[in-house]
């Protein structure tokens, strides 16, 4: 229990020393910014006070977001307002082009771009529709992009180029959520324990990323230490609480109560010391790289080439090493390996700061991914997660790793059909009808129950 106080306290002390300033999706306050023209009039039954009040609504937790860049640089010092259901905010770009505005309530929001504020010479794209409507829709994050410049096709992309983009980016998106799903799998498949805290812990390392890269740290050291930070959460869990209530003989269905507790303590502890806003971890907004026919972000093609990279040096692992074929003995038959001599307890605790670590480098991945770093992130993606292991087979590290995949090309491939907000909605389908044809899942064994 000191270990755990300890780990708090030098969590809390990490996010109380970051400034503010580091935050790129909203500009400074209104005090440090007084120019009229970035400022919106708010009326009194809006701010619950009375007389006019400037807003970009930096205290709500539904965000409108996104970046604004001409031919590829980043465009800083444009307004941008929303306004719906009675309320209105506006904001300007920030030096790498990015905006957030906060709203009151989800629901229906009209989004305009200023074109006064635009730089001379800088306009619009043919077609681009300015104001535009953006919907809420299961998320507490909307983006919406105003593209810029004179020349852009926004519908010149034959159907074959759009979907291998789509494909590409599922790619990328499905091996990001493949780290944390096979942390999610071995911890599953050594303790039997569902772990819905499993979310947090992916927003742990995304803001341990930023809270490091706030206090001046260089962003490779920033990650670096981040996952360390996810590793030792493992640790402190496991240690802390799963481990005595083994020893205790508490069932899993407990256990799993518990982990929905703990993940509820843990983000809204986030939430107290990090706050509702959306933030940016250091070089959030990436050029384009144009590969052949394919545009992709050089962020998103790292976290791909990341994502392979760790998730082969983990099957290395598993299939190599000692270690490895003591955590695969473990989740096959605990009692047996006991009586083999293999140390159980320690196996499930390097599992536990292994699932921490890959967690950790998943949020961050995923941080640079949507883009932004906020108290819920994991929680979005935590059904996600789910499905991804559901659906390769629970306890099978290889078959979160193919359902991951499976989810994350269905994912962004629907987009070319269905709505962006229903995107996810669409993910979990397809893992309901797998799973009433194989119930096991992909590589999952079938089991008498009885």
């Amino acid at each position: 229990m000191g270990m755990l106080v300890a780990v708090l306290g030098i969590f809390a002390g990490l996010l109380l020393a970051a400034p503010a300033v580091h935050a790129t999706t909203a500009p400074p306050p209104a005090s440090e910014s007084p120019a009229p023209e970035s400022s919106t009039e708010v009326t009194a039954q809006d701010s619950g006070g009375s007389g006019d009040e400037v807003t970009d609504g930096a205290e709500y937790q539904d965000r409108i977001s996104g970046v604004l860049r001409n031919a590829g640089a980043p465009v800083a010092g444009v307004t941008i307002k929303a306004s719906g259901n009675g309320y209105e905010a506006e904001t300007q770009t920030a030096e790498n082009g990015s905006w957030s505005i906060g709203v009151p309530e989800q629901g229906a929001f009209e989004v305009e771009l200023d074109e006064s504020t635009l730089p001379e010479g800088t306009a619009l794209a043919e077609g681009q529709q300015n104001p535009r409507t953006v919907t809420f829709a299961g998320t507490s994050n909307i983006t919406t992009l105003f593209l810029l410049g004179e020349g852009i096709v926004l519908q010149g992309d034959t159907f074959g180029t759009k979907l291998i983009e789509r494909a590409v980016a599922g790619l990328s998106f499905g091996l990001l959520l493949a780290l944390s799903a096979v942390g999610l799998s071995l911890i599953f498949g050594t303790t039997g324990l569902t772990n819905f805290a499993h979310g947090e812990m992916v927003t742990f390392g995304a803001v341990l990323a930023f809270g490091f890269s706030a206090l001046g740290l260089p962003l490779w050291l920033a990650l670096i230490l981040a996952v360390v930070g996810g590793a030792g959460l493992g640790y402190v869990q496991d240690a802390g609480l799963w481990k005595p209530l083994r020893k205790r003989g508490t069932g899993l269905v407990p256990m799993m109560i518990v982990s929905i507790g703990l993940a509820l303590a843990l983000r809204y502890t986030i939430l107290f010391f990090f706050g509702g806003a959306t933030q940016q971890l250091p070089a959030s907004q990436s050029p384009m790289l144009e590969l052949g026919p394919i545009s992709i972000s050089r962020n998103n093609l790292v976290s791909l080439a990341v994502s392979l990279v760790v998730i082969l040096i983990v099957a290395a692992l598993l299939l190599r090493t000692r270690i490895g074929k003591a955590t695969r003995a473990v989740a096959d038959n605990p009692p047996l390996a006991a009586a083999s001599g293999i140390d159980v307890d320690r196996v499930i605790r390097i599992v536990w700061m292994a699932g921490g670590a890959l967690a950790a480098l998943g949020g961050i991945l995923w941080a640079y991914y949507r883009p932004g770093v906020s108290f819920n992130m994991g929680q979005q993606i935590l059904l996600l997660i789910f499905a991804s292991v559901t659906l390769g087979g629970l306890g099978t590290v290889f078959g979160a790793l193919i359902g991951s995949i499976i989810v994350g090309l269905f994912v962004e491939i629907s987009t070319l059909w269905l709505e962006a907000d229903l995107k996810y909605v669409g993910a979990l389908l397809i893992m309901i009808l797998v799973l009433l044809v194989r119930p096991q899942g992909i590589l999952g064994r079938r089991e008498r129950i009885g």
